[in-house]
């Protein structure tokens, strides 16, 4: 090919031949090599391909398994006629003389080194779901990104299909270039978010107020609050006024509950609720309408090796000690009465500042007893064998000293049980309802 001088001012587009001034057609195509990443314009799309014009000598082709990371895509739903793209070029001329280039590959690219930047500063990637696969999502970022389903949500989520198609931000947690492996957590991202939210609610609430909140989570300690964004405690001592086995008695996951804020804490972002007071405290009944002398209809809740719990009122519970329990000498409370039977009581003392209730079955005239004169009997009989010494059918004025001591010691060893909530609980069980708290935010 002969060659020409370039005239000047063409800016090398000119060049004179033979004394002749013709174009410069070299001078207008661009210089790249194999691996750079240039620009063009579509100029034709079929149905395996599409052909890209970047100023070369010839248009480049891209084979439709180059246009995305995606399986099987329709190049139409890739590329429009006229649109500019960067693609990286695979092969200058191949067997067939072709400039092969990949659009998927330049896109890859890019993505990488946004990827990188964003793994080390710390800010998401936003991608739409594209595959669901055993164990999590693909989310197409310019690569491929794999986003473990423990890591989709805050919460365990049972269907991962509903994301699909879905654009999603996540940050990056793994990176590795040589395996082309990129691992997410959207977990990260909604976890500060939740943390901002956590702040605002926090900064608003105050002990004392009553607020309104979903049921999140149950636990044998307690019942987690959602209250629109950060979950509160009610410890099971605070659900009912009245003795909780579980707390699943009282509540349901999903139910929305008017509780009362106890206590925060804003530096461990934590919130202790009530249920029960937002309730009517039964034991202000007792205290407004009886008197030690009263005699009640009560049931028996509860036998114990010292005495009997008796409610007389819903939520209320007083001690029979076993001194109280028959005129006759009791070796053990189960032969005078039992479990869910019903009989009169006289309230001997009323500990409003315990919130205690001392009751007596004895005390009271005409009393029927449930379990009859089985006790006596068995007193009976016992006097009866050989060398037995006589027992006392009656009071001994001599032990009610000791025995009205046992009765004191029995009230303290089971404040809990005895009518109201016993504090003493509650703090005893804040730690392990603390801890499970951390352990749970976050299953949540």
């Amino acid at each position: 090919m002969p060659t020409g001088s370039p005239v000047e001012g063409s800016g090398g587009l000119l060049v004179e031949i033979d004394g002749k001034v013709v174009p410069n057609y070299a001078a207008t195509m661009v210089s790249f090599e194999e691996g750079d990443v240039v620009k063009g314009k579509v100029v034709r799309i079929d149905k395996d391909e599409v052909l890209v014009d970047i100023g070369y000598k010839s248009e480049g082709v891209i084979p439709s398994t180059e246009l995305s990371i995606r399986k099987s895509v329709d190049p139409a739903d890739e590329v429009e006629l006229d649109e500019e793209i960067d693609a990286l070029v695979l092969t200058k001329e191949d067997a067939e003389g072709r400039l092969v280039l990949s659009k998927k590959r330049a896109r890859f690219e890019k993505a990488w080194r946004r990827i990188e930047a964003a793994a080390e500063s710390g800010e998401p990637v936003e991608g739409s779901v594209i595959e669901v696969v055993k164990g999590g999502l693909i989310l197409d970022l310019g690569v491929r990104g794999f986003l473990p389903a423990s890591l989709v949500d805050i919460r365990r989520v049972h269907n991962l299909d509903e994301f699909l198609g879905q654009t999603l931000e996540c940050k990056v947690i793994e990176l590795n270039r040589s395996r082309n492996n990129v691992v997410l957590s959207r977990r990260a991202v909604l976890e500060e978010e939740r943390k901002e939210v956590r702040e605002q609610i926090l900064g608003r609430l105050e002990p004392g107020q009553v607020v309104e909140g979903k049921i999140s989570n149950i636990v044998d300690f307690g019942a987690f609050v959602d209250l629109d964004g950060i979950d509160g405690l009610i410890h099971i001592s605070e659900l009912s006024w009245s003795h909780v086995n579980h707390p699943s008695e009282v509540v349901s996951i999903g139910d929305t509950v008017r509780i009362k804020v106890l206590d925060i804490d804003r530096d461990r972002q934590r919130i202790s609720l009530g249920l029960k007071q937002t309730q009517e405290d039964p034991w202000q009944r007792v205290i407004s309408t009886h008197r030690a002398g009263d005699v009640l209809e009560g049931t028996v809740t509860k036998v114990v090796a010292f005495g009997a719990f008796v409610e007389i009122l819903p939520g209320v519970e007083g001690l029979v000690h076993i001194s109280e329990l028959a005129d006759h000498h009791v070796e053990s409370p189960n032969e005078v009465v039992e479990p869910d039977s019903k009989l009169n009581v006289k309230i001997l003392e009323i500990d409003e500042e315990r919130r205690r209730l001392s009751l007596s079955i004895k005390r009271v005239e005409g009393q029927n007893m449930p379990m009859g004169d089985l006790g006596e009997q068995l007193e009976a009989a016992g006097s009866n064998g050989e060398g037995s010494e006589p027992q006392a059918t009656g009071p001994v004025a001599d032990e009610e000293p000791a025995e009205d001591a046992t009765a004191e010691e029995a009230e303290e060893s089971v404040a809990e049980e005895a009518t109201g909530p016993a504090d003493e609980v509650a703090e005893e069980s804040e730690p392990e309802a603390s801890e499970a708290e951390e352990s749970d935010s976050v299953e949540s």
